[in-house]
């Protein structure tokens, strides 16, 4: 895979360890979920290294210190329905002051190209670091859409969170969005025919929700 510079991949031995388990088809319903959301909390960590922070004055039990906490702009987090709602509680484990605005999308079966059926968004989203949360980056169509429909209604920080991601997804959206942060867990071979990711793990809103 070409590299791009607004691509980070994931090799913390916990983040490889539970998405080993993520993939195996013999996974349950109840256990996946846990996973995502776990996964989600853990990619959460790096997502958020680069925020910036300021010096405070508290006190201890102890005396009087300074110490830091996290200043500038206000998080948001928006995940693409439905697969994403998986992750949205382990991002909100780490930041819960954050908002969750909701897209909707599905592909027309004629020009199939993503058509937004569903956006709901905090008020202030040109104000927010927002983080996009979606499982799968395949084909990279909905990504792509999704980001485009935030810019639209002006949002100027957008990161993109996926667990397992297709070359050519990566593709799309680096080359759609190049000022947009790629997180991903993994990088996979390829897509199917059938637009799958291999090996992947299948369809993931079907093994978090239990619907094939």
């Amino acid at each position: 895979m070409k590299q791009y510079n607004n691509v980070t991949i994931m090799n913390h031995p916990m983040i490889q360890h539970k998405l080993t388990i993520l993939r195996d088809k013999n996974t349950g319903v109840k256990e996946f979920r846990e996973l995502v959301e776990e996964l989600a909390m853990l990619m959460g960590y790096e997502v958020t290294r680069n925020l910036t922070v300021e010096e405070v004055e508290i006190e201890t039990p102890v005396s009087k210190t300074k110490s830091k906490v996290i200043a500038g702009k206000k998080l948001g987090i928006v995940p693409i329905l439905r697969a994403g709602l998986g992750m949205v509680d382990g991002m909100l484990k780490l930041i819960p002051a954050a908002k969750v605005g909701h897209i909707g999308l599905y592909r027309d079966p004629e020009t199939l190209q993503p058509v937004e059926y569903y956006c709901k968004l905090p008020s202030d989203v040109a104000e927010r670091d927002l983080i996009v949360l979606d499982p799968m980056l395949a084909t990279g169509g909905s990504a792509v859409a999704a980001i485009q429909f935030l810019k639209d209604r002006g949002a100027k920080s957008i990161k993109l969170v996926n667990i397992i991601a297709a070359p050519e997804g990566v593709k799309a959206v680096a080359e759609a969005h190049p000022d947009v942060e790629i997180y991903v867990a993994a990088v996979d071979e390829k897509l199917n025919d059938h637009g799958y990711i291999v090996p992947g793990l299948g369809d993931a809103g079907d093994r978090l929700f239990g619907t094939k």
